[in-house]
């Protein structure tokens, strides 16, 4: 019995029964639909299994999450839970390290990635997106997608990276979407640390690029560390940073660090922004109150908006942790070894929110949103750092494109979710929008 007075289970919740080939494919193929029936039929925790993760514990109810966010990092490692993705991020990537590793690796990052400092990059993002709705066609419809991963990778590259080569520019460019590959490939890479050694690595084609484009920034970093004047950057910031002990980041880290950005920041954010154009163009009564609002200088109900498309529609649908030791939760005790999954998307879907089904920004004007309910960057001491760099990226690139083209409402039914590159879920269609020029 716990404190309560409860009984506690020793083992696993029970889950849906299925092999975990069949629950891997409904979570790629229709997970809104496996997630929707799974918590209705299971509750709050359950256990499901999926191939390359093991028995995973999915939890669902605020209060269960705020024990596993705010719980014991050294039996809770999330740095473990990730592995998979070393392959892509290289080993010293701060996402994969655990303990007083992942503390020291996050002081270091934290600064330039502070709400004040990310606030000055605004005036780039504006510039980057404005040239980017030039090349959009007016009149018909196209998916936004791939042009929301174009504007944040070009921001990436010159406010993260700080780019200035035009030659280094463009291999990265053409490098960095292949990069991840497909999610099976980096799934079936972090199973076998083995697969891209030897001859075998020329023939992944994702391995190729990630070889290559870790080359290009090796030379980056190089020529920052030779020419540092003048540079406001994120990597010349992270080149002058030095943790207690006066000790700086490696090259190997400093690589290992881009490559998450570029890679996580990049997906991530363009994902989120297809998402708010689906939604704005099927709800052109939001619409027009957005450009209104915009028009007015008023940008309480543009972040509204944003809150509620990261609701609605998260990026990553959990925050994964593995225990080190065994773990009370939810009734269960829970061996080491289990991976627990707070599942973003059922909380952010259940009946914590007034009619979750529907889509409106107003719940975030005028009602309080309790803790650990909205949790679209995760968590804890593990909460996405990118996260106000991407808030102020949302917010420019919709404030930019509703300031000088027209969004077209439309009456196609809503786009389904579908399983992106890596481990983002996107519209199945792209995000598919019309716009035209604005006058006056």
């Amino acid at each position: 019995m716990n404190a309560e007075g409860a009984e506690i289970v020793a083992g696993l919740p029970p889950g849906p029964r299925w092999p975990a080939l069949l629950q891997t494919l409904a979570m790629n193929v229709a997970f809104d639909r496996f997630a929707t029936t799974c918590t209705e039929r299971f509750g709050p925790i359950m256990t499901l299994r999926l191939l390359g993760f093991g028995p995973m514990v999915a939890v669902s109810d605020p209060t269960l999450i705020r024990q596993v966010f705010t719980g014991d990092p050294d039996v809770l490692h999330s740095g473990a839970a990730n592995a998979q993705l070393s392959a892509v991020l290289g080993h010293g990537s701060m996402i994969l390290l655990d303990g007083q590793r992942h503390l020291r690796r996050r002081k270091l990052l934290l600064p330039p990635f502070h709400g004040e400092a990310v606030r000055a990059y605004a005036g780039v993002v504006c510039e980057i997106t404005t040239a980017e709705i030039a090349r959009w066609p007016r009149g018909r419809s196209f998916p936004i997608l791939p042009r929301a991963r174009a504007i944040t990778l070009e921001a990436i590259l010159r406010l993260v990276v700080g780019v200035r080569d035009e030659e280094r520019l463009a291999r990265l460019r053409a490098l960095l979407p292949r990069v991840t590959g497909s999610m099976a490939g980096i799934v079936l890479e972090g199973a076998r640390p083995g697969l891209a050694d030897g001859r075998l690595a020329p023939r992944l084609p994702w391995v190729r690029a990630r070889l290559l484009a870790g080359h290009v920034l090796d030379e980056e970093i190089a020529a920052h560390r030779a020419a540092p004047e003048g540079r406001d950057d994120v990597l010349a910031l992270l080149i002058a940073a030095r943790d207690e002990d006066d000790c700086p980041l490696s090259d190997e880290e400093l690589r290992s660090e881009l490559l998450t950005l570029l890679l996580a920041g990049h997906e991530t954010t363009a994902t989120a922004l297809a998402w708010c154009f689906e939604r704005l163009v099927r709800h052109p009564d939001v619409l027009a109150r957005l450009q209104d609002e915009i028009a007015r200088g008023d940008d309480a109900y543009l972040d509204a908006v944003i809150s509620e498309t990261l609701r609605s529609r998260p990026v990553v649908d959990s925050a994964q942790r593995l225990l080190t030791a065994e773990f009370e939760l939810g009734g269960y005790r829970l061996p080491a070894g289990t991976r627990i999954a707070p599942s973003i998307w059922a909380v952010q879907h259940s009946a914590a929110f007034e009619a979750p089904e529907r889509f409106e920004p107003e719940r975030f004007l005028d009602r309080r949103v309790a803790p650990y309910t909205l949790i679209p960057f995760g968590g804890g001491v593990r909460r996405c750092i990118g996260a106000s760099f991407a808030e102020m990226e949302l917010r420019t690139v919709l404030r930019t494109v509703l300031g000088q083209v027209d969004l077209q409402p439309t009456s196609a039914a809503s786009e389904k979710s579908r399983r992106g590159r890596g481990i983002t879920t996107v519209p199945a269609r792209g995000g598919r929008v019309a716009v035209a020029d604005r006058h006056g």
